[in-house]
């Protein structure tokens, strides 16, 4: 199992939000610092507007480094993902994380199905695989249909647990429904916490360790080692009071994150 980060671990550094938003080879450069073995460059559109030139480069920074590239987007439409699949030509990139749905585009499982199943013979031949995510706006069982009538080593589940609590389906049952056709993982752990005037609750993200995701089980359940599956880092942070709160608590939480799974992995 290689752990990496997601772009998401940078999401308010990255963002228009900070006075000076890190570029994705900013990025890069601090997961080979911090010792990450992968980069997912995820939900991350300005990719689709770098020049072949601007690829290259960031292919061979991220060989030189000795850090995996791995792409993630949302969506089945063959042409958007073959566009995706152009990148991951550059980039050197063998696996793309992506969603059902984009947007308004909310195909029926059986459009989802065919639209894969055209998209398909070109990850074959790319030997690129295709990781759908849980996620709560599209229930575990249809995801699991979705990629069961395909049955393909080419389409299987990116991991999230977390994502199907606000769909009310708990991380240990999507854990074990989905353990067998994992092929990504995405950890982050949440809480719950009363809202302001104790008016229902948020979910929010928290450190790793210190909330409701059951990493032992997951871990155990999908067996990420033997299945050479690679463990990505993301963030549920919410803002902080100002921009240097936040980044620096960003900063923290991935450090902490790194270091915890790493404990845990053994």
């Amino acid at each position: 199992m290689a752990i990496g980060l997601s772009t998401y671990v940078f999401f308010w550094r990255g963002s228009q939000q900070v006075e000076t938003p890190m570029t994705l080879e900013a990025m890069l450069e601090e997961t080979a610092e911090l010792g990450g073995e992968v980069f997912q460059i995820c939900d991350y559109p300005a990719i689709e507007t770098f020049d072949e030139a601007r690829l290259t480069a960031l292919r061979d920074r991220a060989r030189s480094l000795g850090v995996v590239l791995e792409l993630g987007t949302r969506g089945t439409d063959p042409e958007h993902l073959k566009r995706y699949l152009a990148l991951a030509h550059v980039l050197g990139v063998r696996l793309i994380r992506s969603m059902l749905y984009s947007g308004d585009d909310r195909p029926t499982p059986e459009q989802a199905i065919q639209r894969l199943e055209q998209i398909l013979p070109a990850l074959k031949a790319q030997q690129v695989t295709l990781a759908l995510e849980t996620y709560e706006q599209v229930s575990v069982e249809t995801l699991m249909q979705v990629i069961e009538t395909l049955d393909d080593d080419h389409i299987g589940v990116c991991l999230d647990p977390g994502n199907c609590v606000a769909a009310l389906e708990l991380p240990e049952t999507v854990i074990a429904r989905t353990a067998g056709r994992v092929v990504n993982l995405h950890i982050k752990d949440f809480a719950f916490s009363r809202a302001p005037g104790w008016v229902g609750f948020q979910l929010t993200g928290c450190p790793l360790g210190e909330g409701l995701l059951p990493l032992e089980k997951m871990l155990e359940a999908v067996t990420p080692e033997a299945r050479g599956i690679n463990a990505i880092l993301e963030h549920w942070l919410p803002w902080q009071r100002d921009e240097a709160t936040t980044c620096a608590m960003e900063a923290q939480w991935t450090r902490h994150n790194l270091d915890f799974l790493r404990s845990h992995h053994g």
